[in-house]
């Protein structure tokens, strides 16, 4: 896959999967724009020095101003190719046991920031583009989310925000996918879960892969989808 002369943004950039889908990036030749907390992410990022990516301050993805702030001189540097929202965050709890401040913080984390983060992104695109999201196993399987209903919801507005949005913007030549992972093998992962079968849980490059395909110029055709990456798990 060539991203040659491609600014892709990518949300959630300096975690595990965004870093794998960071590096491949700039292996396929892309520009890279990360929002973060800078100083408190960039120290463990290990592309911050790397000339073909710009971290940008964003505190918060949820806030309006402050995503539009973050895109808005995309277009005057040359236009955006591709926006990949991974950036988000997890939170077991049972119904019983989630107060209203407790649901708002994961619909802000994964369902507005994502909302907004596609927002932006379209509105940045001329002439065509990709966006990629990420929703979660839960999301499409909901008895799953048994015991993480909050997130379960929130997970399951960004599956249904990228069929609509899909929708929406085809015409414009913007293909708009996601992908929605199980549990991915990751060392937070694996510390949380020490007996766990580590082997069928998907790899962040493998993972990383299938976003770039959806991302990338070689897919023409594919729009509206959400890919389950759930490896042997």
């Amino acid at each position: 896959m060539d991203f040659s002369g491609k600014h892709v943004v990518v949300t959630g950039g300096t975690g595990a999967l965004g870093s794998a889908v960071v590096g491949a990036l700039l292996h396929a030749g892309a520009r890279c724009t990360v929002p973060c907390m800078v100083e408190v992410q960039a120290t463990r990022f290990a592309y911050a020095d790397d000339p073909n990516v710009t971290l940008i301050d964003v505190s918060n993805l949820a806030n309006e101003t402050g995503v539009a702030k973050a895109y808005a001189g995309l277009v005057a540097s040359g236009g955006l190719w591709a926006s990949i929202h991974i950036a988000g965050g997890f939170a077991m709890g049972k119904v019983a046991e989630t107060d209203k401040a407790a649901l708002m913080a994961q619909l802000d984390t994964n369902l507005i920031s994502c909302f907004l983060c596609c927002r932006a992104a379209v509105n940045a695109m001329r002439g065509g583009g990709r966006i990629v999201n990420v929703a979660a196993r839960p999301g499409l399987e909901w008895r799953s989310g048994a015991g993480m209903a909050a997130y379960t919801v929130a997970k399951a507005g960004v599956a249904a925000l990228t069929v609509a949005l899909a929708e929406e913007v085809a015409k414009d030549g913007i293909l708009v996918n996601a992908v929605a992972p199980s549990i991915m093998d990751t060392p937070a992962n694996r510390a949380a879960m020490p007996k766990a079968d580590f082997s069928a849980w998907p790899k962040v490059e493998e993972v990383a892969a299938t976003i770039l395909f959806l991302a990338s110029p070689e897919n023409k055709v594919t729009r509206g989808a959400v890919v389950p990456v759930y490896g042997r798990s």
